[in-house]
């Protein structure tokens, strides 16, 4: 089996930690390991595959060596600044913040729904926004069957989703202790606020899933609506989808749909208070669906619940799954 150089940029970030968790979980064919991050942390050193491996400062020289494919998961200044360099390079750039994924030119990648896209690519694949990425699992073989046409997203997101700052704010808030991260407490507290908001009232990731989705799907006719909601949750997204389709169906047959479609769990039996929850999902790679029913407001209408680790298949393993599609066309 070939071996592979790989660069993980952001390495001692809560992604980039996971990132190496799951090639190694996923014995990703690996023979050179590069780890960058900003020069805080150059010189400390990350365990993989049981041999230290020392984190190097990032700079525009790193990406002069021979590696196949590169991570990003530091923020969308660090990839504008140097996922262009890595890709002139000959690198395969994996890029996990929010820099390119609008770019008409950039695939915009969630495996289990449009893998194929990765065969456009020109250096740069983008990982989607982390409450995108499950809704689309989910949303994909439904689209196929029964035509969506309208999606209405209500996210209810851990602050895991904030990185470190938004875990020490719920910590603090815990403890009695002021926030300093959000703009309100974030213990026993919802807040319908992430990212800023646009001069049209939405913040900035509710306009993500709406214009993420769309992409995706490959489907600019979608009538798309969100309300996204910071929750004192550690870890996993939960969202309510209320989806319209064009076409009728029969409960059963959708659940089957979902049941023998790829990445999708269903947990769905209210009479046993079986459900999906965060606290369960959390560590796991696929994607959850439960209080499957019908919306009877509408003629052809389903709402679901639908629950994922944000840091795994938000995030990390939708990376590593797309670097795995990635060799699978080298």
């Amino acid at each position: 089996m070939k071996k592979y150089n790989v660069a993980v940029v952001g390495a001692t970030g809560m992604v980039g930690r996971t990132m190496l968790k799951i090639l190694q979980e996923r014995d990703f064919s690996i023979d050179k390991l590069y780890l960058y991050s900003s020069s805080r942390s150059a010189g400390t050193s990350i365990e993989f595959n049981n041999k230290k491996v020392t984190v190097e400062e990032l700079t525009e020289n790193s990406f002069s060596k021979e590696i196949d494919i590169a991570f990003f998961s530091a923020g969308s200044s660090t990839s504008l600044k140097y996922a262009q360099i890595a890709s002139a390079n000959g690198i395969v750039v994996i890029d996990n913040s929010s820099a390119f994924r609008m770019d008409k030119d950039i695939p915009l990648v969630v495996p289990e729904v449009n893998a194929h896209d990765i065969t456009n690519h020109k250096g740069i694949i983008s990982n989607p926004n982390c409450s995108t990425i499950q809704a689309l699992v989910v949303l994909k073989p439904l689209h196929d069957k029964y035509k969506i046409k309208r999606i209405v997203f209500s996210t209810y997101q851990a602050v895991s989703g904030s990185g470190v700052n938004g875990i020490q704010d719920l910590e603090r808030g815990l403890l009695g202790e002021p926030n300093t991260f959000y703009p309100h407490q974030i213990a026993n507290n919802c807040l319908p606020h992430i990212d800023s908001f646009e001069e049209n009232g939405y913040t900035k990731e509710e306009l993500k899933m709406i214009n993420e989705t769309k992409k995706i799907l490959h489907d600019d006719d979608l009538r798309i609506t969100a309300t996204t909601v910071r929750v004192p949750v550690y870890y996993s997204h939960s969202e309510s989808i209320n989806i319209e389709f064009e076409n009728e169906f029969e409960i059963n047959e959708l659940k089957k749909v979902l049941e023998e479609a790829p990445g999708i769990i269903v947990l769905d039996n209210p009479k046993e208070n079986l459900y999906p929850l965060p606290t369960e999902v959390a560590g796991k790679d696929e994607v959850f669906v439960g209080r499957i029913r019908k919306d009877y407001s509408v003629d052809c209408g389903i709402n679901l619940w639908v629950v994922a680790d944000n840091i795994r298949k938000g995030a990390a393993t939708n990376a590593v799954q797309i670097a795995e599609e990635v060799i699978r066309n080298l």
